[in-house]
């Protein structure tokens, strides 16, 4: 698993639509990569992420990039339900496959509830491109340490 002073690892992962893709280490030198287990779900979109929303409207100067093992085009519309001016600055990114979840060694599996792996609810701090806090909670369904309130 990533662990504090790792350099965040290179990786493209998709936002907006699949053709327009962003790395991540280039990216997010300073902020937050917040990863959850599925866009849309009760739990991500009711207590989780709005409250990063709110909170980066609110004068987070720091970037937030929320990803999931989900396409392209479901975080995009998971970005417009949650953020319909998209002025948070919050970016929604897809990881589809996994791939650079998996890179962070924070993929679970889901394969019963959700149908494939899907990474592990969690909240990595990036400061000069590597991690300086990493917090993963214990039960996906749960959000208690990767909390905005916690986190920023």
């Amino acid at each position: 698993m990533v662990k504090v002073g790792d350099t965040l690892p290179s990786g493209s992962v998709q936002e907006g639509a699949p053709d327009r893709t962003v790395d991540l280490s280039q990216v997010l030198k300073d902020g937050y990569l917040i990863g959850v287990p599925a866009a849309f779900s009760p739990t991500c979109s009711q207590g989780h992420i709005p409250k990063y929303v709110t909170k980066a409207r609110g004068g987070s100067s720091a970037p937030v990039y929320v990803i999931a093992v989900n396409d392209a085009f479901v975080m995009n519309a998971w970005h417009e339900s949650l953020d319909p001016q998209k002025d948070s600055g919050v970016h929604f990114v897809a990881d589809p496959a996994g791939e650079y979840v998996k890179k962070l060694d924070l993929l679970f599996d889901a394969t019963g509830l959700l149908g494939n792996h899907r990474a592990h609810r969690f909240a990595i701090a990036v400061k000069d491109g590597k991690v300086q806090k990493l917090d993963v909670e214990p039960d996906p369904t749960q959000v208690t340490t990767t909390s905005a309130e916690r986190v920023l």
